[in-house]
């Protein structure tokens, strides 16, 4: 069964900083809890304590709890109300759809002296007759039942009745006690063959450890395992159906049953889920012809750089930034690179080959992706290839600067002797000049200056 853990009482406590012993207010609804325990140990402080829809079969280690004043364990397995005296200032108790058909077990209440509502609906006990009269008549206290008010009228004459009323109720009381012994009786018994009927079903399925049923055995998975998880499925289902459609009483053990039942089938379901998981086949990484394969299973960014000034290849991977380094595991080879994440292999083909040796991987302090350096295994060519590229763009840029600078210069220039071309202001002077010379057809330009 399952109980109340300190565990879970941590977990709902989140409103309290997961701080227990001051609690005022917890809920535990829907906890498939079996048995209640501990609380009272715990949370002394308690006010309001919320368990409905679990499995509790009885109302227990809750007495402690003196500053109690809302219990809700409404939609349980609850048969009589006991051990409540002890919470001091209870005012409003819920125990909707319990199995409470002991209604003289209310008397305990009287003890609740602050007790105000009490909830009763769904249980056995609100068929008797004169149910409501004998509850109203009984506490005193109460100022509401079943989310009806109680007037002064009908308190007034349920306690003038209250004789005759409780006599009903005893023989009433009796005969539902009876028949309850009846259905546990008939429980137990459906219990006791269901369980042997399994034990059959599961010597029929696995057989005895002779030669025999283990070579049918043998052959029967030879014959394939489709059609044996067929047929267990067919048979599941049928099982199912069966369990749904037959007639069973409303009772705590039918519905502990139900609950036990689906939660065999989860299980199973998780076995199974948890079976195949193991059983799937590895990734498939490389060929049966020995090619290597590009995978992605983790499905992760990533990106390769040619790294031709350092002569390497950058492989980054967009690994998750809050993953644990200790889950990544690199391996590099001379044609590819592969990196498990977290089991989950990352594989990629390497344009050139790569040094394994000189290869290095570390996590990016900003991103958290994960860097793969792999220097290229032909170092020493592409070396002095790159000097002398590297050379001629250098001598290029010399030459482009002085260009530049000369070209600055001419402009800048201001001497007229520097000029390379003539001065055209002083060509005619020098003709006039030179014109005296053995020229044939200067003559005729010389007198005419000369008149």
């Amino acid at each position: 069964f399952l109980s109340v853990t300190e565990d879970l009482v941590r977990r709902r406590a989140e409103h309290n900083n997961c701080e227990i012993f001051s609690l005022e207010e917890i809920s535990l609804h829907q906890q498939e809890i079996e048995k209640l325990e501990y609380l009272d140990k715990w949370c002394r402080d308690l006010k309001i304590l919320y368990l409905q829809n679990n499995l509790i079969p009885k109302l227990e280690n809750v007495g402690k709890l003196k500053k109690l004043e809302y219990l809700n364990v409404a939609l349980n397995n609850i048969e009589r109300i006991e051990n409540l005296e002890g919470c001091e200032e209870l005012k409003k108790l819920d125990l909707t759809a319990n199995f409470i058909g002991e209604l003289s077990s209310i008397e305990t209440l009287k003890y609740n002296i602050h007790l105000k509502e009490l909830f009763l609906v769904g249980n056995p006990c609100t068929e008797f007759e004169g149910y409501r009269q004998f509850v109203v008549a009984t506490l005193h206290q109460l100022k509401c039942l079943d989310s009806k008010e109680i007037e002064r009228s009908e308190r007034i004459q349920a306690l003038q009745n209250y004789p005759e009323v409780k006599q009903k109720i005893r023989e009433q009381e009796q005969a539902y006690l009876l028949k309850r012994a009846r259905e546990k009786e008939e429980a137990q018994r459906r219990m006791q063959e269901r369980k042997e009927k399994k034990q059959n079903q599961m010597e029929s399925e696995h057989g005895f450890n002779s030669p025999d049923s283990l070579q049918d055995k043998e052959n029967h998975q030879a014959e394939g395992d489709g059609e044996q998880e067929m047929w267990r499925t067919v048979e599941d289902d049928e099982e199912d159906r069966r369990f749904w459609e037959e007639l069973t009483p409303y009772t705590p053990e039918s519905r502990l049953e139900t609950h036990r039942y689906i939660e065999e089938k989860r299980r199973a379901k998780d076995n199974i889920r948890e079976s195949k998981k193991r059983e799937k086949s590895p990734w498939r990484l490389v060929t049966a012809e020995g090619k290597v394969l590009n995978v992605n299973v983790p499905k992760l960014h990533f990106s390769l750089k040619d790294d031709e000034e350092n002569n390497q290849i950058i492989l980054d991977l967009a690994v998750y930034r809050h993953l644990d380094t200790s889950l990544l595991d690199v391996d590099v080879q001379p044609t590819y690179v592969r990196v498990l994440v977290k089991g989950k292999p990352f594989q990629f083909v390497l344009p050139e080959e790569v040094k394994p040796d000189s290869s290095s991987a570390k996590r990016s302090q900003t991103t958290g992706h994960l860097v793969v350096s792999m220097p290229k295994a032909k170092e020493v060519i592409l070396a002095k290839q790159k000097v002398s590229t590297s050379i001629k763009h250098s001598d290029c840029n010399i030459l482009k600067k002085n260009a530049k600078r000369s070209g600055q210069v001419e402009k800048l220039e201001v001497d007229p002797s520097k000029y390379s071309f003539p001065d055209v202001t002083k060509i005619i002077q020098e003709k006039e000049r030179t014109g005296q010379g053995p020229v044939s057809l200067q003559p005729k330009r010389i007198t005419e200056t000369k008149k």
